[in-house]
């Protein structure tokens, strides 16, 4: 049985990716932060009690912040494959928390990969190891953009993820780990946090649907992203650590959509029209925008025979469904009485 450490099991990506393996057959380690509430719904359909035997799934105490701890979760799980998925993701955010972002996403990379090289050589065992890398590093390069397209970083998420691309490169050519870098275009689904604008759309429309909303405020509509759906992406994570030698991929759809053909695929589906109820504000503008990202994932077609399954028009219609049924629920709970805490008390 083949065992992976998972870094952001609890997120969106690294649930799907804790399904997909359980599924292979592994087992699977989970890298979680310590905190007074538990913060693990996305996996919770996957938790069984650690003393039953059928269990394939183990949740670990780590941060990016303590070396030591990571070192000693690494000796204790001694993985077959690494998947470094945790970050703090979030664009916005990391302009108003540069720091925080350059260590937990580039320093915590480094980290990671020390750990990685001296459990290895203690071990005598290879261990394969994923980077999870953006297409936010692409920045205004032109589009489409590949592996061979030149970054140009254009917010301290970014550039901390250059960081943790090229440490990664440096550690597999200086070390010979196999440490790949996944450069994953935008993937969404009905699980992706609601402070991301394409979750943040489906779920304020399903609000708005039953009448439990009166507006969403958003930021660029003119932004154009590759839009796929995770599921499809953490399969191509799993392709990148099966090959013969470590290489780096694009993953993409290849299709660019606006933020505001987003919107309107939405609110159509919805029976609502999307301009009486969006508001520009201001807040939501990031300090540099980055207009295109395309990605040409020849390459992982062509090597890794991967391709997307599910469609954007999908895509949005499992968002929707999903929220919608959330709604209903909120709805249900507030005709009964229940009052509800306000939503979004941060501005992402």
């Amino acid at each position: 049985m083949k065992r992976a450490l998972v870094t952001g099991i609890t997120g969106q990506d690294g649930s799907y990716l804790t399904e997909f393996l359980l599924q292979k057959g592994y087992e699977v380690h989970g890298l979680v932060r310590r905190a007074s509430v538990f913060n693990t719904e996305r996996i919770d359909h996957l938790y069984r009690d650690p003393h039953d035997p059928r269990s394939r799934m183990f949740l670990q105490y780590g941060d990016f912040t303590d070396t030591a701890g990571l070192r000693h979760v690494l000796e204790r799980v001694v993985p077959d494959e690494v998947y470094n998925l945790g970050a703090q993701s979030h664009v916005k955010v990391s302009f108003e928390q540069p720091e925080y972002t350059g260590v937990i996403d580039g320093l915590g990379t480094l980290k990671l990969l020390e750990a990685v090289r001296d459990v290895q050589k203690a071990a005598g065992q290879l261990v394969k190891f994923y980077q999870a890398g953006s297409s936010e590093m692409f920045g205004t390069a032109p589009a489409p953009q590949s592996e061979f397209t030149p970054f140009y970083p254009r917010s301290p998420y970014a550039v901390a993820k250059v960081y943790a691309h090229w440490i990664t490169v440096n550690y597999r050519e200086a070390y010979d780990l196999f440490a790949v870098n996944g450069i994953l275009f935008n993937h969404e689904s009905e699980r992706r946090g609601e402070t991301f604008v394409t979750r943040k759309i489906t779920r304020a429309a399903t609000r708005i649907k039953l009448g439990l909303q009166e507006k969403l405020y958003l930021g660029n509509l003119d932004a154009q992203r590759d839009w796929g759906h995770a599921e499809d992406y953490v399969e191509a994570m799993w392709l990148m650590l099966q090959q013969e030698s470590p290489e780096d991929f694009v993953i993409a759809t290849g299709d660019t959509y606006s933020v505001r053909q987003f919107l309107e695929k939405v609110f159509n589906y919805l029976d609502l029209c999307w301009e009486e109820y969006i508001e520009i504000d201001p807040r939501y503008f990031r300090p540099i925008e980055v207009k295109v990202l395309q990605g040409d994932a020849t390459k992982a077609r062509e090597k890794l025979d991967w391709q997307p399954r599910i469609g954007l028009d999908e895509m949005v219609r499992r968002m929707i469904g999903h929220d919608l049924e959330l709604a209903r629920q909120e709805k249900t709970l507030t005709d009964a009485g229940h009052v509800f805490a306000p939503r979004g008390r941060v501005n992402p």
